[in-house]
């Protein structure tokens, strides 16, 4: 056996030190699921502005419009928990592949289709972009994927780059969502330019299943981890390991914090400036290109300063002024007022993101990642699945009551920030502790033996 066969036979979860055939095989599967997430945020930041305009010009008030939305979120409820407890058996890039098929016949639905109900039931089996941020099942397994890749002290730094290619994405997404205004220019109708960009969204979907079978065994779960289940509630319930307690008590705080996001999803937040100021999609396609890029931006700085303040300090000192901002925007009395405060509440509101990843990662085992990721997933999905009715529902009432998600939403996230800081300052999870789960710290038995040798 040739020594690539040997790498690609490792178990990811061991204390192997890789040699330069493997290094480059981590390297490659990285910059594949980064690509992968790139992708999708593209066409979620596509739909996302899209979406919300293209159902309302379709004839459908904003509360069937929020009812879409929470179908598609209680999907990907549903669909988060199914993966915590099967992905490592069916295969991290196996599970991959078959969600980003459902993605593209999503896509195709709704671009064919304008039946309410198979609407509703393609939102619920698929997966729809309702928001730049990606609250899909796609996310746990990447998450769990991306430790693998690189040695703990670049973990957060690998987050923020996996965030900022995604937030980039979408932003570009966004601005796409401009194409039908302007295919309209050319005797092209806006329906037709709107099933097109459907197409784009399900074209991309195929070309991530593609990615996804060409990544390597290396990004599959450690061996160990993959353990016969003994008891019934082992085969309903993800395995956390140890740090069950915690994992649940930060899922819970993660769950407050979705819900309120739930409110102001991008295809709401874009349907608060079409009601509210009449805004045309090709200015909110600008807008949210603006808005996504500066969260782009603001990944930049998550890593060094989450080194410098630490994980925790970075997750809520960053947040706290985004939502006040945030609830201010409801308050401004013209468009131009409320797009600049919300493109500053954007130069904050995802520098959490990549640290709060790192962070949960730090938390657990190995193997209990996927499972972990999945959980704290599955809290944000069921979070954040109820709140878009209520949103839709709100958005119906006359003027300044327009911005009543948007108030709430800015206050419970508030209520949120304090919560995690003061339940989770004490705990002892930092990045140079992170040093004892090193999957590239030390060599393994075998190797010593040889160099013994």
């Amino acid at each position: 056996m040739n020594t690539e066969d040997e790498a690609a036979r490792v178990d990811p979860g061991t204390d192997h030190k890789p040699g330069e055939a493997t290094g480059k095989r981590h390297q490659r599967d990285a910059r594949l699921i980064v690509l992968m997430r790139g992708l999708r945020s593209f066409s979620y930041g596509l739909i996302a502005v899209l979406l919300s305009v293209a159902l309302s010009q379709a004839g459908f008030s904003p509360a069937e419009i929020g009812l879409l939305i929470t179908v598609s979120l209680i999907g990907d409820f549903v669909g988060t928990y199914l993966i915590a407890l099967v992905a490592d058996r069916w295969g991290r890039r196996r599970t991959l592949s078959i969600l980003a098929l459902l993605m593209a016949a999503t896509g195709l639905i709704f671009g064919l289709v304008n039946l309410y109900a198979i609407l509703l039931a393609a939102a619920f089996f698929g997966t729809l972009g309702t928001s730049a941020s990606e609250t899909a099942p796609f996310l746990p397994i990447e998450q769990a994927m991306l430790p693998q890749t690189c040695a703990p002290r670049q973990r957060t730094a690998l987050f923020a780059h996996y965030n900022l290619v995604a937030t980039f994405a979408g932003a570009l997404g966004a601005l796409a969502a401009g194409l039908p205004d302007l295919l309209t220019h050319v005797a092209i109708p806006s329906a037709t330019g709107i099933r097109l960009c459907f197409g784009i969204y399900a074209l991309a979907a195929l070309i991530v299943a593609m990615f996804a079978s060409r990544l390597s065994v290396v990004v599959e779960a450690p061996q160990r981890a993959i353990v016969q289940k003994e008891t019934m509630w082992q085969h309903v319930l993800p395995q956390l390991g140890q740090q069950r307690r915690r994992v649940f008590l930060l899922s819970g705080l993660f769950s407050i914090d979705a819900l309120s996001g739930g409110l102001v999803v991008q295809s709401l937040f874009v349907l608060f400036f079409h009601l509210r100021f009449g805004v045309p999609l090709s200015l909110l396609a600008v807008l949210f290109f603006a808005a996504n890029l500066f969260s782009a931006l603001s990944f930049l700085a998550a890593a060094p300063l989450a080194r410098r303040i630490g994980l925790l300090n970075t997750m809520v000192f960053t947040h706290l002024p985004s939502n006040l901002l945030l609830a201010l925007v409801a308050l401004m009395p013209t468009f131009p007022l409320a797009a600049t405060l919300l493109l500053l509440r954007q130069m904050l509101s995802q520098m959490d993101v990549p640290t709060r990843q790192a962070y949960t990662m730090a938390l657990v085992a190995p193997e209990a990642r996927t499972a972990t990721a999945s959980v704290t997933s599955l809290a944000r999905s069921g979070g954040s699945a109820i709140s878009p009715v209520v949103s839709g529902l709100l958005l119906q009432g006359p003027g300044l009551a327009l911005g009543l998600p948007l108030m709430l939403a800015g206050a419970i996230k508030i209520g949120y920030d304090l919560s995690l800081w003061a339940i989770f300052r004490h705990v002892p999870v930092e990045d140079t502790q992170e040093a004892s789960i090193d999957p590239t710290a030390h060599m393994d038995a075998s190797s010593k033996k040889k160099g013994n040798a």
